[in-house]
């Protein structure tokens, strides 16, 4: 049974949680931590639909494949199920904060707050422009991967 649950939050969970959740897989994996790892969307845009193929093309870059991925919505039965539920932006963390049924064992955070020298900094959306915002993208979360990994060691 894995020890820690994480759920990775943006606003379609097509973009930039996928892309969290694959770099934190992929770093948790190579350490060995036993995880859970799931992402999720705060608006319902695009449930059951694949990642962006651009997402896609940069985890595959990176010797990842995403494509299997859908996305969901995240609901208020997560803060129950999840010991941490980390949002990639200030405006995903207001929604995020909107679903919270206050009741829940989350911990809820800003998941560049996680890396040292770039709190309160935000995982900008790669949506509405090319590939190198999602190389950024990836280059963000897997720097706050590694950092979650080093915090769950």
């Amino acid at each position: 049974m894995p020890s820690t649950k994480v759920l990775f939050v943006c606003l379609g969970n097509i973009c930039r949680s996928p892309l969290a959740e694959a770099a934190f897989r992929k770093a948790a994996g190579e350490c060995g931590l036993e995880v859970e790892v799931d992402s999720a969307g705060t608006a319902d845009y695009h449930v059951g639909e694949p990642p962006d193929p651009r997402s896609v093309d940069e985890a595959r870059q990176q010797g990842i494949d995403i494509s299997g991925y859908r996305g969901r919505q995240l609901h208020a039965d997560d803060f129950h199920e999840f010991d941490f539920i980390i949002g990639m932006d200030r405006s995903n963390m207001a929604n995020i904060a909107r679903v919270d049924p206050g009741d829940g064992r989350a911990r809820v955070a800003m998941l560049l707050d996680i890396v040292p020298g770039q709190e309160g900094r935000e995982v900008a959306d790669p949506y509405y422009g090319g590939a190198e915002g999602f190389a950024r993208t990836w280059a963000d979360v897997t720097a706050a991967a590694e950092a979650l990994v080093d915090r769950f060691r």
